[in-house]
């Protein structure tokens, strides 16, 4: 039997798609899966490639689709690698970014949730405050190893509840208010 989905998440990405739909059922929202390498177009605003990310998903999939765009922003090197987060992570990694920076390891993390449907594009921003640590601490994907979010003394990597303070989790509470909102609206 077919599962029934609200919305789905496009993204070749399946570490963001298992904390999405984690963060979104908790919310009551089922989230389905499109696995789909995205065109990403150079731009320095996250906004903008995000939109352009959901409204070229909403084209290829006509479903009602959700994609994520995030960026670690870190103020000594001038907000790199920000929109460029990804490519530099493969690029350098996590060691390379260390090897970057000196004194001043402030920075953030910012998510944009972008929603399209045949009616409807609206995005969601939401960012979290950190330092980056002096060395890899605990296991996980991306820069969860690297990023320790403010009042904490753990990496990302190390927090168990990572999924109920990220940026992510904050940008997906913004859509899931709007989009429940919406789903009440369009019954009445």
């Amino acid at each position: 039997m077919r599962q029934s989905f609200d919305l789905f998440f496009v993204s070749s990405n399946n570490h963001k798609y298992k904390e999405a739909k984690i963060i979104l059922d908790s919310f009551g929202i089922n989230l389905g899966f499109f696995k789909y390498e995205l065109e990403e177009i150079q731009s320095s605003s996250l906004k903008e490639i995000a939109i352009k990310k959901a409204t070229n998903a909403f084209q290829k999939y006509k479903k009602p689709i959700i994609v994520e765009d995030d960026g670690l922003f870190i103020n000594s090197l001038s907000g790199f690698p920000g929109p460029y987060s990804s490519y530099v992570f493969k690029t350098i990694g996590n060691k390379g970014i260390l090897n970057l920076l000196k004194q001043n390891r402030q920075a953030k993390f910012i998510s944009i949730i972008s929603y399209c449907d045949d009616k409807n594009s609206k995005s969601f921003e939401a960012q979290i405050d950190g330092v980056i640590s002096k060395k890899q601490n605990g296991k996980g994907w991306g820069y969860d190893p690297i990023f320790i979010p403010k009042n904490s003394k753990k990496t990302f990597s190390e927090i168990s509840d990572k999924n109920s303070l990220s940026h992510r989790f904050k940008a997906l509470k913004k859509f899931s208010n709007w989009y429940l909102h919406k789903l009440e609206s369009n019954d009445q």
